[in-house]
């Protein structure tokens, strides 16, 4: 599998993910929702797994792999959504922004070889990073409907189910962030024999971590105050966007951090 051959895969995705987004407006369309987001799942993770294989290793070292998996984790986080809250709309954001990526993907793609440095070779290096892919993809849906109801705010009330949204999003987010901060610390104990070092990549992904649990505590401690609460979940992922891709930027991580690998 070559990275030239994505589009053939994403296309076909796409348009799946869009009549599944579509179904969801119509009424009795549950099961088509479902069958259409599914299948547009499996043709894309077809071309993960090719990738995988002609790799020999998992997709995963550079911007452009992790991309790959938000794609795939956007649709995934959308129908899981839909079926457990039927919300709507979650369907047809996660379409979109699956093609964002895809298509920052298709523009700018990136070089991909075989090589992998040995840190990466552990066994816990997939998980930790597949498991943080699908916490992104629930925490930036959170985002994105805090970002809609600061904005709507300014002419109508927030509603409290409408905020419920958020926190449903965020309850699973920052679970699976937190697995995938475990998984890191077991694979920095393989690697570099030890769980936590204050890397900079480390210290903002705690950074991160904490910055959703203050959300979280916030709610439970000021389940009035809507908009204090969007605002702290918007910084958590400005947050969460600098431990993503920001922290290689940052003069702290220049030949000092042993996550650099990705701007490789």
């Amino acid at each position: 599998m070559e990275w030239n051959h994505l589009i053939y895969f994403a296309l076909p995705a796409v348009f799946c993910w869009g009549m599944g987004a579509m179904a969801a407006y119509r009424p009795g369309k549950s099961l088509q929702v479902v069958l259409w987001t599914v299948a547009g799942l499996a043709i894309f993770m077809a071309f993960i797994v090719g990738m995988w294989v002609s790799l020999e290793r998992p997709p995963l070292r550079t911007m452009g792999e992790t991309r790959l998996w938000y794609s795939f984790f956007l649709p995934v986080a959308g129908i899981i959504t839909y079926i457990r809250w039927r919300y709507k709309w979650i369907l047809s954001f996660s379409t979109v922004m699956s093609l964002v990526f895809i298509c920052i993907n298709l523009f700018k793609p990136e070089i991909h070889n075989k090589t992998l440095m040995p840190a990466l070779q552990s066994p816990w290096f997939a998980p930790h990073v597949i498991v943080y892919m699908f916490a992104y993809a629930m925490l930036g849906a959170g985002a994105v409907v805090a970002v809609y109801l600061l904005v709507r705010s300014r002419k109508r009330a927030i509603e409290p189910g409408v905020m419920d949204l958020c926190d449903n999003l965020v309850y699973v987010g920052t679970a699976f962030l937190t697995i995938g901060m475990l998984f890191g610390a077991l694979w920095a104990k393989e690697a570099w024999g030890h769980y936590w070092s204050w890397d900079p990549k480390e210290t903002w992904a705690a950074a991160t971590w904490l910055g959703n649990l203050l959300y979280i505590h916030f709610r439970f401690q000021k389940n009035k105050q809507y908009r204090s609460a969007l605002g702290i979940l918007v910084f958590a992922f400005i947050l969460l966007q600098v431990c993503w891709f920001g922290v290689n930027y940052l003069p702290s991580a220049q030949g000092n951090s042993v996550h650099v690998y990705n701007m490789e």
